[in-house]
């Protein structure tokens, strides 16, 4: 069996960015504007970083991170137990045949590239890097 050199999987739509977009701006100025009268989610400031949609729209997968990274489990749960109503006021707000089920995650992409940077400043891989750029001015 032949082994394959590139991932041929397409990625997301037109459509599938476009709607992940439009729920992504209308979940962030819900939370903003605290339209839902939750005490638990109006006492934090949460980011709507990015939502990916699943191609038959059904499943909208909602990256969040609360202000400063703190309290990422207590925004999803705070988040989740009040999907059915963020739900609603998405369908009202971006006129879906279906609204998307809503499930949230924590962004981690803020602690991955805090990790990285903290990789690149470690000696001995700042050394690596300053060995590889000097051999590679040589040719």
């Amino acid at each position: 069996m032949a082994s394959r050199r590139f991932d041929t999987t397409p990625g997301p739509s037109q459509r599938q960015l476009r709607v992940g977009e439009q729920i992504r701006r209308s979940l962030a100025r819900i939370l903003m504007q605290d339209e839902l009268h939750d005490p638990d989610i109006a006492r934090m400031s949460i980011t709507v970083s990015e939502v990916r949609i699943s191609p038959d729209l059904r499943i909208a997968t909602v990256y969040v991170l609360p202000l400063g990274g703190a309290h990422k489990r207590e925004a999803i749960e705070a988040l989740a137990r009040r999907q059915g109503r963020l739900r609603a006021m998405i369908g009202k707000a971006i006129k879906l045949r279906h609204s998307p089920e809503l499930r949230f995650r924590a962004d981690e992409t803020f602690d991955r590239m805090e990790e990285t940077r903290r990789l690149l400043a470690q000696d001995e891989v700042r050394r690596d890097i300053e060995a590889g750029s000097e051999g590679g001015e040589e040719d």
